[in-house]
């Protein structure tokens, strides 16, 4: 297959496009600087937040931003685009629609990820944008699996996490996250998705167990060094 150059809307948040950028290097198969894949990232910090846009259509609107973003990258080069956002996927038929080239589904990818593992009972875990607007929820049980998601209190626990501490630079503590887990045990999933990136960043700093969590910017980084043309490292 031909290889492809990956652009990446970033800045969403910035920690997560870094983490992004280093999943792809450590999941690559290669062997010098000139095997790994060639990314294009634009860390743009300016796209307004997705989960305020969509709670509240006078806060300013975010798509135009990734559109522009998008149109940027492929005069820059971009075979492919992806964006290191779960919430950002509200506006992907929008940001597919105004880009020159091919847009990755995170989100759809990491719902195919859970069947793949043959999962029955997925909880997801994400911002209050990303839950409320169903995508995960859809995405699942197109795949035959049973979505949970948490109660409200929890939620606000869970967008406490994403903003007062990963957003903001601060690292969250096994203690913070363990009820977070608990609960989704608790509801009988076999599975946990991180449906947010900052989770990503949970994840990394924490080591969270393998065999349970479904992470969907690991999904996304594996989608597009295959998706461009090169091989996962085993």
């Amino acid at each position: 297959m031909e290889k492809k150059v990956l652009g990446i809307i970033g800045g969403v948040g910035p920690l997560a496009t870094m983490l992004l950028g280093e999943t792809i290097v450590y999941r690559t198969k290669a062997f010098s600087d000139q095997e790994h894949m060639h990314f294009i990232i634009d860390n743009d910090t300016s796209i307004p937040d997705r989960t305020a846009y969509i709670l509240d259509h006078s806060k300013p609107n975010p798509l135009p931003v990734m559109v522009a973003d998008a149109k940027k990258l492929a005069q820059a080069g971009a075979d492919i685009i992806c964006i290191p956002c779960n919430t950002a996927y509200r506006f992907y038929d929008g940001l597919q629609d105004g880009s020159p080239v091919p847009v990755l589904h995170m989100i759809q990818e990491t719902a195919k990820k859970a069947r793949l593992l043959n999962a029955k009972r997925v909880g997801v875990l994400g911002t209050i944008g990303t839950l409320t607007s169903n995508m995960y929820q859809d995405a699942l049980i197109e795949e035959g699996i049973e979505p949970v998601v948490p109660d409200e209190a929890m939620q606000q626990d869970l967008m406490t996490v994403i903003y007062g501490y990963v957003k903001a630079g601060k690292r969250v503590s096994k203690e913070q996250w363990q009820p977070f887990e608990a609960a989704m045990k608790k509801a009988g999933c076999d599975y946990i998705i991180l449906g947010c990136t900052e989770l990503s960043v949970v994840n990394r700093e924490l080591s969270l167990d393998r065999n349970l969590y479904i992470d969907a910017l690991i999904v996304l980084a594996e989608c597009a060094i295959t998706s461009c043309g090169y091989e996962l490292l085993d």
